[in-house]
């Protein structure tokens, strides 16, 4: 198992459209195509308050590849995204880390 941590920075002012487009389409989408999402979080302190950070569990890496390939085609993901960015990009900057965990994490 690996852990995918992905930190997107919104663009000024757009956090609210970024979690309107989590909640109303990508985790339904990302739900129907049985990605493990583990959690979603903003920062309380100490971190960017215009930051989403969340992870996604996966069986290796190839699976995980695959999955963010056919998900960047879908149709139904394509349409939320271009709707959601009607009035300009909701992104500034996307970081993703693939976590392994320790032979004495509990999290395997």
């Amino acid at each position: 198992m690996i852990f995918e941590l992905r930190s997107y920075v919104a663009m000024p002012g757009r956090l609210p459209d970024l979690h309107k487009r989590f909640r109303e389409h990508t985790t339904k989408l990302w739900e129907k195509a049985g990605w493990n999402m583990v959690g979603f979080w903003t920062y309380k302190h100490g971190g960017r308050s215009d930051t989403l950070v969340y992870m996604l569990a996966w069986p290796d890496q190839q699976v995980r590849d695959a999955a963010f390939a056919e998900f960047g085609r879908d149709p139904e993901w394509l349409r939320a995204r271009d709707e959601s960015e009607v009035n300009g990009p909701l992104v500034a900057r996307i970081t993703s880390e693939i976590l392994q965990p320790t032979d004495y994490s509990p999290l395997q």
